[in-house]
Order: C-alpha cells, then structure tokens, then sequence
C-alpha cells in the first residue's frame, strides 16, 4: 500500500478511477434472450371498436323518455362522441338530454368551470354521495346534476327544454338519469 500511495500522482488517479468505472459497468450490463415485443403484445384487440361508446347505452332511451317527462316524448340520438345527446320530442319533455362521462374528471374541477362560466352550482346528495346541482344564469329551463363516478372519473346529465314550453323540472329530470347511471355503474 505505501508503495502505491507514493507513486500514484496523476495517472495512479485515472488509472484507479478507470478500473472502479470499468469493474461497476461489468457488473450492471446483462443479455437479455428473445426478440422484442411491443406492450400488449399477445393479447387480442377488438379492432371493431363495437363498444367504444358504450356509456351512450348506460341508461335505456324508455328511461330517458320517462325522466325527462313521460307521455309522448320520444327519444332519438342526436350525437355520440365525448359526450352522448339524445333529442327529446314530444309533450311535455321536448329538447335536449345529455351525459358526460369524463374518466379524468372530478368535481372539484367541474366546480371549478362551472364558476368561471358563471353558473350556478350547489352541493346535492344522489344516491348518497356528494353531487353538484348546476344552473345557468337566467335559464330555468336548463339543468345539470354530476357526481363522482362509480370506479374514477365524474359522469353528468344536463336537461335542456326548449325555452318557454311546459315542461317538469329539469334539475329533477338531470338527478332522476344521474341516479339511474350511479346505480348502473356500482
């Protein structure tokens, strides 16, 4: 040892650190056997993309018909995509249903947006949980219900009645289809 602590100068420096460096790489590198695959290799993909909007089906369009006010209202798809639109026509439910299922969702943000756009929004029960009843300014025709999805996520329903026709609550409607999907997803 006294002997190489004499002699190392300079290059004792970098030859020992060479050797510490060369000695922790052969240590660390390792072969692995096989060819590459890429993630979810080996599993089957339905690239039918059949149950893509699945959530559009959550709640029957008789349910729809019957939250929004019964009787004659008939229910025809109007948009699937992020979120599901139905129109709504007939005495005394004509207009518009709509459900937003946002898997990322929660309420504090949907609070959040709602104030921004100057919405009304009060804290409500559904099914025992914590919701967020919403209103747009001057609208009584309007309403919105959300509440924490079953598994993560926020999913809402939006009543929007034609303007100035005779028609039930929409806030009523909104919570009867929240309950109905809340109940479905458990």
């Amino acid at each position: 040892m006294s002997w190489w602590r004499g002699r190392r100068g300079r290059h004792g420096f970098v030859l020992a650190a060479a050797s510490a460096i060369a000695v922790s790489a052969a240590g660390c590198g390792q072969t692995i056997q096989g060819a590459p695959q890429p993630v979810g290799a080996g599993q089957t993909v339905n690239m039918n993309f059949d149950k893509l909007l699945r959530e559009c089906e959550v709640v029957s369009r008789d349910q729809i018909a019957e939250a929004v006010g019964g009787g004659d209202t008939y229910i025809q798809d109007s948009f699937s995509g992020a979120v599901c639109m139905w129109d709504l026509e007939g005495a005394p439910g004509a207009g518009m249903a709509t459900l937003n299922w946002y898997e990322n969702g929660n309420l504090r943000n949907e609070r959040q947006v709602n104030d921004k756009l100057g919405y009304s929004t009060a804290s409500i029960t559904v099914q025992g949980t914590l919701a967020l009843e919403i209103r747009r300014p001057n609208d009584p025709d309007s309403c919105g219900v959300s509440a924490s999805a079953a598994d993560s996520g926020v999913v809402g329903w939006w009543i929007n009645y034609r303007p100035g026709s005779a028609h039930p609550d929409p806030c009523a409607a909104a919570k009867a289809l929240l309950e109905l999907t809340l109940n479905l997803a458990r």
